[in-house]
């Protein structure tokens, strides 16, 4: 599977099918087996890019994980793209990838073809409590990644099984913590918060949001997001922050006809 060299750091990546370009950007932490359920099915009609943030799956952390933050994520997406010359492509973000993606739609218009954010980040409200929370999630009294997993999670099924079994392990090493932490701690940053910004983005949108995710709340975040995009749509599934794991056919529900309505298929995969 190739390694892709940006500026800031070795990115991992797999590519199924063919026609226009989708790239599934996943969690902290996460990484992109998360889109394991969703992959095969997207990849009968797209060109499907699935990329590991630097630190995560099969991706080398990068020199000095402790700067790692939200914004990091972003400049590695820009970097990505550029480094594969991908024409304009649809963007599948979940949490921290969902701020990516939107960052990209807000900064480079002219790369995004539609977003789908899934519970992004970006649009919660920056007070004395979430900075407390994340202050909290980026010391040494932090939730341990697998403990955090488990809460977020609202459906337990083979997908988040193995969700929760990389938390348990792989991302519970020290360099994955330690990116995890810092990362945490980028979301008390303004540079972080895209509320106001959002009415830049003129794509197609599809948020989704978790009923019952603890973390990125439909309730505040979703309904913000959802006043913020101009002309986005908006879907609350009976699920956590994962929905196209937890549930992957009220995702695909979700999801598919947004993409019919608004991406013209250019291409399939070979039988």
């Amino acid at each position: 599977m190739p390694i892709i060299n940006t500026p800031h750091g070795a990115v991992h990546y797999s590519e199924q099918g063919v026609g226009t370009p989708l790239l599934l950007l996943h969690a902290n932490p996460g990484d992109s087996r998360d889109y394991d359920a969703i992959t095969s099915i997207l990849s009968g009609k797209y060109r499907v890019i699935r990329l590991d943030w630097p630190g995560y799956g099969q991706s080398p952390a990068p020199n000095d994980p402790q700067r790692v933050s939200a914004m990091f994520y972003y400049e590695v997406l820009k970097d990505f793209i550029a480094a594969l010359a991908l024409p304009p492509a649809i963007l599948i973000g979940n949490s921290v990838g969902g701020y990516a993606a939107a960052r990209l739609a807000i900064e480079a218009p002219d790369r995004v073809l539609a977003l789908v954010l899934v519970s992004p980040g970006g649009f919660t409200p920056q007070n004395w409590l979430t900075r407390t929370f994340c202050a909290l999630q980026a010391s040494r009294f932090s939730i341990p990644p697998a403990w955090f997993a488990g809460l977020y999670l609202h459906a337990r099924n083979a997908n988040t099984a193995t969700i929760l079994a990389r938390a348990r392990y792989e991302q519970s090493q020290p360099v994955a913590h330690q990116i995890n932490r810092a990362v945490w701690c980028s979301f008390g940053d303004p540079a972080h918060n895209l509320i106001q910004r959002a009415a830049g983005i003129t794509q197609p949108t599809l948020l989704v949001f978790g009923k019952h995710d603890p973390v990125i709340k439909a309730s505040s975040d979703g309904k913000i997001a959802a006043s913020s995009i101009r002309h986005a749509t908006l879907a609350v599934l009976p699920t956590g922050h994962l929905s196209f794991a937890e549930s992957p056919d009220a995702f695909m529900a979700q999801l598919l006809p947004f993409l019919e309505a608004n991406v013209p298929v250019t291409g399939r995969s070979p039988a």
